[in-house]
């Protein structure tokens, strides 16, 4: 079976909820710590370091809820959530591209913003070219991104890295003392 390279936003709700026709595929977050609405296009070859390369955007509307909160009568989408969606993407990569397991943020190098993301954009680009990609002893990868609002790269990433854990555990009676975190 080939690979998808492309995902709609039904796609991003079903894997987020575990209902994905791909089982292999693993899991993102649910709405709204979703900072995905579309995967354009996903590829384990090519990009800047020939190891892959993901373009993924989000819609922006005046109705996205951190605009309620943060912050009152200055309304700006937190930079966080950004470096969140970056983290997302090359997680989602390495589910996509074969890895099992949990996806956890492990670092970022490197972090400029040099632009805001207000509720009058329509869309932010999400572009990720991976470093490097490793599959043993663990899936991991690394990678450098961009965050585009009006052809406008305003976020600036390098080195985000991002792991598989499959013997990661949640205390419900379970051994924490496994837990590699």
């Amino acid at each position: 079976m080939s690979r998808k390279s492309s995902f709609s936003k039904k796609d991003l709700l079903e894997i987020a909820k575990g209902q994905f026709r791909d089982k292999s595929i693993g899991k993102l977050p649910l709405p709204p710590m979703l900072m995905i609405d579309r995967i354009i296009e996903i590829s384990e070859v090519g990009g800047d370091y020939e190891k892959g390369y993901i373009k993924a955007e989000m819609d922006i509307s005046d109705k996205n809820w951190f605009f309620e909160c943060h912050f009152k009568n200055d309304p700006v989408m937190p930079g966080c959530l950004g470096l969140d969606g970056f983290w997302q993407l090359i997680g989602f990569f390495l589910s996509w591209a074969g890895g099992k397991g949990k996806g956890r943020a492990l670092g970022v190098k490197d972090l400029k913003f040099k632009g805001q993301v207000r509720p009058y954009h329509d869309i932010i680009t999400y572009t990720i070219h991976i470093r490097k990609f490793i599959k043993k002893p663990t899936y991991m990868a690394w990678g450098n991104a961009t965050l585009s609002v009006n052809n406008k790269e305003i976020y600036f990433a390098k080195d985000l890295q991002v792991g598989l854990f499959e013997k990661l555990v949640w205390d419900t009676g379970m051994d924490p003392s496994v837990d590699p975190f």
